[in-house]
């Protein structure tokens, strides 16, 4: 397949959307109400994606997380239909509840690749996942998808040359992680729980300068594919496979002859190198400070990533607001 070559400036067209997204979502933290947020967040995005000169369409939406339509749905064409065909997967808001409850971490994110370049398992929800950063990079092999958390930790404590006590492992705070969070514990590795936030997860443990060594367990396929943009962007690595969370969801996987036992890396997830992912901040968070407010202005803080390169771009803007 020969690739369509994206114009080298992307990211800074697809930051406009993260940060409109941002400024209207900053606007319900702490209200409780992540539905209304979404929808508004979601909303704005949209528009903004409509704006630029991109053929895009949207991988995996917002419809396979939440089983409720938007204007992000998987399939829906967003772009003015001119330039090249891209692939786009979008979470406006990656850690509803955190906004909803007003806390840190939540932030609004896009990723990009030619067409046809993006793992696409619909209906698949969820996938297991394990992520490192580019100076751990070697210790990830298939093998830790199925080994007990110690002797993945145990590998990635002798690449750091650390002891694994000072390990620090990002895992989403569900009942689904009872036994993992166990294992890790009985290892002696520190835990990050956090009750929302896949896509920040993995920026953190994939981030060169970031306080997470490891993310580990099971989170949504979206995120999982939004997350290999970055990861593969900034020179970590992942691995992930389906890992179905009820009847319904494993028999939908069988129906269409998706493999669990499968293991893909972020090369597979997002297999060309012309990837492209912008996120900013809407709350407060380790990597992004969220959305301030300063009467007619606002202000945001933005991260853009091109894989092709290398760059990696931080983004101070001030908007002004009505």
């Amino acid at each position: 397949m020969n690739e369509p070559r994206l114009p080298q400036n992307l990211g800074l067209d697809l930051v406009r959307a993260t940060e409109a997204a941002a400024l209207v979502a900053g606007r319900w933290m702490g209200l409780g109400k992540p539905d209304e947020a979404d929808h508004a967040a979601t909303e704005a995005m949209y528009h903004v994606l409509n704006t630029l000169k991109i053929n895009g369409h949207i991988v995996i939406g917002e419809d396979v997380k939440f089983g409720t339509h938007s204007l992000l749905d998987s399939g829906q064409k967003v772009g003015t239909g001119e330039g090249p065909e891209i692939d786009v997967v979008v979470d406006p808001i990656d850690g509803r509840k955190l906004l909803a409850e007003g806390r840190s971490g939540a932030i609004a994110v896009v990723g990009v690749a030619p067409r046809g370049y993006m793992w696409s398992p619909t209906p698949a929800v969820y996938m297991e996942k394990i992520v490192v950063a580019r100076d751990t990079a070697s210790a990830l092999v298939i093998e830790c998808m199925k080994a007990p958390a110690a002797w993945t930790l145990a590998l990635v404590a002798r690449v750091k040359q650390k002891q694994i006590r000072d390990l620090t492992v990002f895992v989403l705070n569900r009942p689904r992680h009872h036994d993992l969070i166990e294992e890790i514990q009985r290892a002696g590795a520190r835990v990050m729980l956090r009750s929302d936030g896949d896509i920040a997860g993995a920026l953190m443990a994939a981030s060169p300068d970031g306080r997470i060594d490891i993310l580990m367990g099971v989170g949504g396929v979206p995120e999982g594919v939004i997350a290999a943009c970055a990861v593969k962007s900034m020179g970590g690595a992942m691995l992930g496979h389906l890992a179905p969370q009820s009847e319904e969801e494993r028999t939908a996987i069988k129906a269409v002859g998706l493999d669990t036992r499968q293991v893909l890396s972020c090369h597979e997830l997002v297999s060309s190198k012309q990837i492209f992912f912008a996120a900013t901040g809407i709350t407060d968070g380790p990597l992004l400070s969220g959305v301030r407010y300063r009467g007619s202005k606002a202000e945001s803080h933005s991260l853009i990533l091109r894989c092709e390169t290398g760059t990696r771009r931080v983004i101070h803007a001030e908007h002004l607001i009505h």
